[in-house]
């Protein structure tokens, strides 16, 4: 069932000064219910949503007692000044949940006041549970300026993996990411005690932007986690399996597998993660792959 909730008009309404802001929220919770089938089904018991942000239906593309597949859907397709986004997902014990997004998300230049958006994504995943989260990638425009959290509570016996694809600029249509500012932040624990801290800023004219010992000038920049695997198992497989380049890695920290990539060619990013996804899934839950639909319209 969805709720509906009012929205309150003085946080989050129609202001074109440097207090803007709209925002908009999204909250989901998955559970594993015994329904005399064969298996246990894991089923969307709770979804409520504020502003553009929300889910139409789930889907069960490997079958009735398979992963749960739910898409997140914001019609606006991008961020702009004042924007703020919040989405949680809770999945239960023994729940198995998969989300992504239709499209690619879109940071836009910054308004002349130069208000920053916000887009926070928090993820529960409950003991023999698992949740895959697979969003497409995100592009942000010269000027752009917001601030992004990923936040993963994980219970012992919990399964996660996960991705973040992050383009800057827009170098086919010769519009570098020239100016702006972006904050990304990630955090991992395990029963309360974090696992992988990460923070990083994005400033086109800091020198560590362009510099061989930073960002090297690279573009496009790809971040994927895996959680409740054989992490050396995992590696030797990638590395046997995936193109060798220089432009990718991989290595572990603390139960945590992280692969990385940094280069200039999002198409290149997104495949590489995918590839990994299909090489690391079977090891992680015992399934195979099975591409979401929306992935290829």
């Amino acid at each position: 069932m969805t709720a509906y909730q009012p929205i309150n008009t003085h946080t989050s309404g129609h202001r074109f000064d440097k207090e803007r802001r709209w925002a908009a929220a999204l909250s989901l919770g998955f559970e594993s219910r015994n329904e005399g089938a064969a298996a246990p089904i894991t089923r969307l018991v709770r979804r409520h949503h504020v502003g553009p942000l929300r889910v139409q239906r789930p889907f069960y593309p490997e079958g009735k007692t398979g992963c749960c597949h739910v898409y997140l859907l914001h019609p606006p397709g991008g961020l702009v000044s004042g924007d703020e986004l919040r989405i949680e997902a809770t999945v239960a014990e023994g729940g198995h949940a998969l989300l992504t997004t239709p499209a690619a998300a879109k940071l836009y230049k910054a308004d002349s006041h130069g208000v920053a958006w916000g887009q926070h994504t928090h993820l529960k995943v409950a003991k023999n549970a698992t949740l895959e989260y697979l969003p497409q990638e995100t592009i942000a425009f010269d000027g752009s300026r917001g601030e992004q959290t990923t936040t993963i509570e994980l219970e012992t016996g919990a399964k996660t993996l996960g991705w973040e694809v992050l383009a800057l600029g827009r170098p086919a249509s010769d519009l570098p990411f020239a100016t702006g500012e972006l904050e990304q932040r990630f955090r991992l624990s395990l029963d309360g005690k974090p696992l992988w801290l990460e923070r990083q800023l994005l400033d086109p004219k800091h020198r560590r932007f362009t510099g061989h010992w930073g960002q090297g000038g690279a573009t496009v920049q790809a971040t994927l986690w895996a959680v409740g695997l054989d992490e050396a198992a995992a590696i030797e497989a990638l590395r046997e399996q995936l193109p060798e380049h220089n432009r990718w890695a991989v290595t572990r920290r603390r139960g945590v597998l992280l692969l990385r990539y940094l280069g200039t060619e999002r198409n290149e990013a997104w495949a590489l993660c995918e590839q990994a996804w299909h090489i690391l899934r079977p090891m992680l839950t015992g399934l195979q792959a099975h591409t979401p639909r929306i992935w290829l319209t």
